[in-house]
């Protein structure tokens, strides 16, 4: 998945100011950016570039398209960490658990910045 050396992140979320910031300080940790604003496209982009890493959001104007992007990924042989992004206040947490849908881990927004290269270093160079 590394182009120029460097991780490519798939980050996938309707809203443009979230994947702006995603991409603002990605960028800044030194990773290369695909993004799209729904899951039908984040699939597309998924075969097309086979990121190293996949951040999608949960609460997107379908309800379940998070999720189920995750399913379908995960049954196109998708190996790498997929985060979750939720906002305080989804049922996540409360109806399924991240392991059953194959999400390496959950993200609540306001993300901030120091704890996404964070987590994101220790995935990615471990």
């Amino acid at each position: 998945g590394m182009r120029d050396g460097k991780h490519v992140i798939l980050c996938i979320d309707d809203d443009q100011d979230v994947l702006d910031y995603l991409k603002m300080v990605l960028e800044s940790g030194g990773y290369l950016v695909e993004q799209t604003c729904s899951a039908e496209e984040g699939l597309k982009k998924f075969k097309q570039e086979t990121p190293d890493l996949i951040i999608v959001d949960l609460m997107m104007e379908e309800i379940d398209s998070g999720t189920s992007f995750v399913t379908e990924v995960r049954a196109l042989g998708c190996k790498c960490p997929v985060y979750m992004l939720t906002s305080v206040g989804d049922d996540l947490n409360k109806s399924i658990s991240g392991g059953e849908l194959g999400v390496t881990g959950i993200f609540q927004k306001p993300l901030s910045r120091e704890k996404l290269l964070e987590i994101l270093g220790e995935k990615l160079r471990g």
